[in-house]
């Protein structure tokens, strides 16, 4: 054995509620997608109380849902409405309620998604902005600035929005307002104390609800620090990310926000969790979101941007099991969400190199142009890639239908989609078509009206090859991936111990092995060769061929 790989001093999860969070499964729920209780062909918060023996027959740690809040549905739910209620089109804060004490009755934690970067434009904070008028406080919650030109007719500045168009919006006042993402998502302003209150009131509302933890959305974007004369967006696009000064991104100051907000966690007994979505320029860029007195916890996206490849990964676990050791965290592995295209999908495709930004909108093609996609080779190292995931240390972050190895769904209609991304023209070398096909609701029954999902309906249509992965169709194959999910999971409860790793040796540069301090070993091959096991060597999960581990494909082996 060489190459040990050892988070030094954290704490191993043990009987202390409160570091539940360290080795944890965490299954996204994307409620309007999950499942319908009333058939209106939204997914709603009764239809995740009506799946919550499902959920705790995979074998999940905890549940994470996106936004659920009431809003106009411009980037998703992303777009908040009001932090503190419940979309009446998904329920009640007595539904709400339920569905907690359900998941809670069967040991699952909660955990919501928090939007601090912006609101909606139909926020009450944002619409008293725009009633109150220039120079007054409540424009000053957000980020307004008065436009260029004799009459203010022109942008302060050309600077692009993420989802395509500019990202200035005039208000017939010769004062713009400044939004990161979609035109109906404003951004705050976070150097207002008010701000601060608004969220420190939401954090206490939810955590008083029995909420276990938080998800932070955009968590690097909410500091910054804008000049009397802004910077062009190239100069913006030239500034250096990794030294915490940059106006818009990863600011430094955006810790001692979090900070006042751990302040918060540590009022209730166990602690509220948090994880940050932080996409910054390096791994230390990351780990200042993990520290104890901050967030506590950060996703590792590492993965998710890797190919399916033994050096790539090797080099991303053990980075990042480094990075655990300095913060005292524990690593967040992933590779689905809610925002990038399914991982069967992607690895059916060419290798990205390491670059989710040059993969094109063929992307997207799954269930379409078969000459463009290798449905059965990205399915095999999609199982592969994710049982190597489960038997590491650390928590797992599962998306939603990721356990029946459903792929995204490319061929959807213009009219039917519902991403920003699509309708305001983004990168297409980054987003092609949008989100939406790795948001279309998922199949729970083989046949009948949207394979289960709600009666009347889903709102993004389904393709007719959801049949095959429909969670009932699945559930009576011993050999699917929704079983195989199962059984990693009741077995990973049953062997995850400590926060380490080390490596073993293998002969073969397309093959990882590793083995956990109880002797739990994870052998993953990603090559196309098998590779053979010592005699008597025998899998607890996966199959051997002729007594080698088969190309593209993970076994564990119990010590």
């Amino acid at each position: 054995m060489t190459d040990a790989v050892l988070a030094a001093g954290v704490p191993v999860l043990g009987s202390d509620d409160a570091a539940w969070w360290r080795q944890a499964v965490v299954y996204q729920v994307y409620p309007r997608s999950f499942a319908d209780s009333n058939g209106d062909g939204l997914g709603d918060i009764r239809g995740v109380t009506d799946k919550a023996d499902y959920l705790a027959g995979l074998g999940v740690d905890a549940v994470w849902l996106s936004p659920f809040y009431p809003s106009a549905l411009a980037d998703g739910g992303y777009d908040v409405d009001d932090y503190r209620n419940v979309d009446p089109r998904l329920g009640t804060l007595d539904d709400f309620d339920d569905m907690v004490a359900a998941l809670h009755e069967r040991g699952i934690k909660v955990i919501v998604d928090i939007v601090p970067n912006h609101s909606s434009d139909r926020h009450e904070m944002f619409r008293a902005a725009l009633a109150a008028g220039k120079g007054s406080p409540e424009r000053d919650r957000y980020i307004f600035r008065d436009g260029l030109g004799e009459n203010g007719e022109l942008p302060p500045a050309d600077w692009a929005s993420i989802f395509g168009g500019p990202a200035w919006e005039p208000v017939g006042d010769g004062q713009w307002y400044f939004h990161h993402f979609a035109t109906e998502q404003p951004d705050f302003n976070w150097d207002n104390p008010d701000v601060h209150a608004e969220f420190l009131h939401t954090l206490r509302f939810w955590s008083d609800r029995g909420v276990d933890g938080f998800r932070i959305d955009v968590a690097h974007g909410l500091s910054k620090d804008l000049p009397a004369v802004l910077p062009s967006q190239a100069e913006l696009d030239a500034m250096d990310t990794t030294d915490g000064q940059h106006p818009l991104w990863d600011r430094d100051a955006v810790h001692e926000i979090y900070r006042e907000w751990r302040q918060v966690f540590d009022e209730y007994d166990p602690p509220r969790i948090a994880v940050a979505e932080a996409w910054v320029a390096t791994p230390e860029r990351r780990a200042k979101y993990a520290t104890p007195e901050g967030l506590g916890q950060a996703f590792n996206f590492d993965l998710l941007e890797a190919d399916f490849d033994a050096a790539q990964f090797r080099h991303i676990v053990t980075d990042n099991l480094a990075q655990s050791a300095a913060t005292g965290s524990s690593s967040t592995w992933v590779l689905s969400n809610h925002d990038v295209v399914r991982h069967a999908t992607r690895y059916g495709l060419a290798p990205r190199r390491g670059s989710l930004a040059k993969q094109g909108s063929a992307w997207i093609l799954a269930g379409a142009p078969a000459d463009q996609i290798d449905l059965a080779r990205g399915s095999r190292q999609a199982l592969a890639a994710s049982l190597f995931l489960l038997g590491l240390p650390g928590s797992a972050y599962l998306y939603q239908g990721e356990e029946l190895g459903l792929h995204e769904v490319g061929d959807i209609k213009a009219e039917d989609r519902q991403d920003p991304a699509f309708f305001r023209g983004a990168d297409p070398e980054r987003d092609g078509l949008g989100r939406d096909g790795c948001r279309v609701p998922l199949p729970w029954t083989g046949t009948g009206s949207s394979f289960g999902f709600g009666a009347a309906g889903a709102h993004i249509p389904q393709p007719d090859w959801f049949a095959d992965y429909a969670v009932d169709v699945e559930d009576a194959d011993p050999a699917s991936s929704l079983n195989t999910y199962r059984r990693a999971l009741a077995l990973r409860h049953e062997l995850q111990t400590g926060e380490s790793l080390e490596w073993m040796e293998t002969g073969r540069d397309d093959v990882l092995r590793f083995v956990r301090p109880n002797g739990w070993q994870v052998v993953t091959n990603f090559g196309t060769e098998p590779f053979a096991l010592a005699e008597g060597e025998a899998p607890v999960l996966g199959e051997l061929v002729d007594g080698a581990v088969p190309a593209e494909t993970t076994v564990w082996l119990r010590g």
